[in-house]
């Protein structure tokens, strides 16, 4: 829980130390209600490993639902995804390049409108928007349509406002190359959506539990004419077998075709995997957390 005394001092006029967020390595600074042109103020959590210090760079993951990652005596259903002591690990093991961890909070009511593709829908007709609607199963949170959808702005606030100033706080290496996004859940859907739309920002999107079943899969139609190019860019997807999870098999076949359409390579810029028995929670997220973790920020 170190922190050199440098980073410390350029740091105390911008945030403040969450206190409140127990970590087991590393530290978590949070930026509270950092305010927005596109979307509502909220919480950023920046976790910064053990021995930060700006004379050395380092690569940057970007994390929504950004209130579940660290400790979960704070979170809503008192699970967590163990970043900090996943991350640690591997970082002391040298398995991943040096790495710090923006946790972007999501916004309650709004989180499926800002994490929803925006443009998978706008490619419909009206007439197609209407028999969607329409359907029982539409797995997903109709606020989404009667607030308007967000994704667009959310992912301007990310790119335009969030990322630049953390590259101007934090000593990062700022490049495509060492920026990635990462998700479950709807949270996946955005990290794919983000780096479709911003593929000079990202290099790469870890998806955990997709949920493709939103409005009868259109982000599968969508990433027919999106998919960045598969020699500058990586993806990693899994599902699980028990309880939302179970519907994801279908969606992420097709998915999987696709990319392998687009050029991409298992195991080489390209992981899909489905793990059995798994369900849909922090906890499932956390056991497996190591293995995209390694795929995407394994040492250059």
């Amino acid at each position: 829980m170190r922190l050199l005394l440098p980073s410390l001092l350029c740091l105390f006029a911008l945030a403040t130390y969450a206190q409140e967020i127990k970590v087991s390595s590393g530290t978590v600074v949070r930026h509270t209600s950092f305010t927005s042109e596109f979307v509502d103020s909220r919480n950023i959590d920046v976790w910064l490993p053990d021995g930060y210090s700006n004379e050395k760079r380092y690569a940057v993951l970007y994390m929504h639902d950004g209130q579940m990652l660290f400790d979960a005596q704070n979170t809503w259903n008192k699970q967590e995804w163990g970043v900090d002591e996943v991350m640690a690990s591997l970082m002391n093991n040298k398995r991943i390049r040096d790495c710090i961890v923006v946790g972007i909070w999501n916004n309650g009511k709004k989180r499926h409108a800002e994490y929803f593709p925006q443009r998978a829908w706008k490619h419909l007709s009206k007439a197609q928007q209407k028999s969607l609607l329409e359907m029982e199963d539409i797995y997903i949170n109709l606020n989404v349509f009667e607030q308007g959808m967000l994704a667009d702005k959310y992912l301007r606030f990310i790119t335009r406002e969030l990322k630049p100033f953390i590259d101007k706080t934090y000593s990062t290496k700022n490049n495509k190359a060492n920026t990635f996004i990462m998700g479950s859940s709807m949270g996946g859907l955005i990290s794919c959506y983000a780096v479709c739309e911003y593929p000079g920002i990202f290099q790469g999107a870890i998806c955990m539990s997709t949920h493709w079943p939103a409005i009868n899969g259109i982000t599968v139609n969508y990433l027919k004419d999106n998919i960045p190019n598969s020699r500058t860019h990586r993806f990693y997807f899994d599902y699980g077998t028990v309880a939302l999870d179970s519907l994801y098999q279908p969606y992420q076949l097709k998915v999987d075709s696709l990319f392998t359409l687009n050029g991409y390579k298992p195991s080489e810029n390209y992981i899909s995997k489905k793990f059995k028995g798994a369900d849909h929670s922090e906890n499932a997220w956390r056991k497996r957390l190591n293995i995209p973790l390694e795929f995407m920020l394994k040492e250059q």
